[in-house]
């Protein structure tokens, strides 16, 4: 197959095989849709456009939990702890030179209520200063990333016990008994309207949990108990139990408050519970998220983040400025919500990798043809996502989401994004190890 010529949505036929998959991964390598530019620190800009309003989005700046995610990929598809050390050092750098941040809070200095005053998890990576714009920062899901990328690394050996900064991780599980985050208003992975939401908690829990795996070791436990502001086995213990008994109510929605603002039954973050961070551990569950994801927000472009989103919605372009595109919309999105049309939410390119993921990991635990059927579908998709020839953007592209303009779904301004090329590359990789099974 020459795959200069044939549509990438046509490259995973109905009976793949490792060498098919591996000439599309080399194919793509080429192309450079798997470069990923780093700072020298070892950061991530969130996305690689150039030029025009793109330098008007802000993508330009560090986002935690994409850099967590692009991270956790390289280890993922390389097993080469190299990078994601380096970009974990930074970042742990970053909230070490802001530890007041936790500080504050913690001895009831500041109002925690106030987004501002919380770690930050949008930074300058150059410098690793803090950005004065107003911004969501109450974003647990994004420091469970973090703790849980540190222990992933720790436990592979990658990171050496002596090397973490177990202060400061003693400061976020601090942190997270004085927020109660099993029960806290959080903006979570669309950094919106604060509300309780189970992928935050659920993030915070897979980290916990990873840690509480090496609390077993004196040499974790020790720096962790003698601490500015100590944690016991007790404390991690008891902060796993209340996240664990909040997503079990939740689950299998986002958000079960009353408030019709926050109330959210389906959501595409819960997805990323199951991959990378595996913490939901029951199937009958995970098959809901998965049939709710597939019934009310899958699209013939991508996946929608939730019923409703406006972020992108129909002629964006046309109804906001470059500027105003990529606001700060936490206190109130009823401006941009009235700007949406019914059913004309973007379609995001993150997560269909990501489904193709679950149904991987799947098959490679049960040998379930269908499992390894469902992995095919899900590539196939993403990989229907690239750029196409015809694009404002090179082709092989990997875009944040499509939206509709003047009726032509096309990718968004934020192309390429480099979350969308590691969650592909992770997809990629999955199927070569399912069809190494067959």
């Amino acid at each position: 197959m020459d795959l200069e010529v044939v549509p990438s949505s046509k490259w995973v036929s109905d009976s793949p095989t490792l060498d098919d998959i591996g000439r599309i991964k080399s194919f793509l390598t080429e192309k450079g849709t798997f470069c990923f530019p780093t700072l020298e620190n070892g950061l991530f800009s969130a996305a690689a456009g150039e030029g025009g309003d793109f330098e008007l989005t802000g993508y330009r700046n560090i986002w935690l939990r994409d850099n967590i995610q692009i991270a956790w990929a390289h280890l993922a598809v390389q097993n080469d702890p190299d990078i994601p050390l380096q970009c974990v050092n930074s970042i742990t750098q970053f909230y070490a030179k802001h530890r007041h941040r936790f500080v504050d809070i913690i001895e009831g200095r500041t109002d925690f209520t106030e987004p501002m005053n919380r770690p930050h998890i949008r930074f300058n990576g150059s410098d690793l200063s803090e950005l004065s714009e107003k911004w969501s920062h109450a974003q647990n899901d994004a420091l469970g990333y973090l703790l849980w990328l540190i222990c992933e690394l720790v436990k592979r050996q990658h990171l050496s016990i002596a090397e973490a900064d177990w202060p400061l991780i003693a400061q976020l599980v601090r942190y997270w008994m004085v927020v109660e985050v099993w029960k806290d208003e959080d903006s979570g992975h669309w950094e919106e309207v604060r509300k309780v939401a189970a992928s935050s908690i659920g993030c915070a829990l897979a980290g916990l949990e990873s840690l509480r795996e090496l609390m077993n070791q004196q040499a974790v436990n020790s720096p962790l108990a003698t601490a500015s502001h100590p944690i016991s086995v007790q404390d991690v213990d008891g902060l796993i139990s209340k996240c664990r008994n909040a997503i079990q109510t939740i689950l299998p929605c986002e958000c079960i408050q009353d408030d019709p603002t926050k109330n959210r039954q389906y959501d595409a973050a819960l997805l990323f519970l199951m991959y990378p961070l595996n913490v939901i551990n029951d199937r009958t569950l995970e098959d809901q998220i998965l049939s709710d994801v597939k019934t009310h927000l899958q699209g013939p472009y991508g996946i929608r983040r939730y019923p409703g989103d406006s972020y992108w919605c129909a002629d964006y372009r046309d109804l906001l400025g470059a500027e105003q595109r990529t606001a700060d919309f936490s206190d109130n999105l009823d401006a941009r919500d009235s700007l949406l049309k019914p059913g004309m939410e973007a379609q995001w390119c993150i997560f269909d990798p990501i489904v193709s993921c679950i149904h991987g990991q799947r098959y490679q635990s049960d040998r379930n043809p269908e499992s390894l059927e469902l992995q095919r579908e899900s590539l196939r998709r993403s990989l229907s996502q690239l750029t196409p020839a015809n694009a404002r953007f090179p082709q092989y592209r990997c875009p944040e989401s499509y939206f509709c303009e003047k009726g032509v779904w096309i990718p968004n301004d934020i192309t390429p994004l480099l979350w969308t090329q590691a969650n592909l590359w992770q997809a990629l990789t999955m199927m070569e190890r399912s069809l190494s099974m067959v």
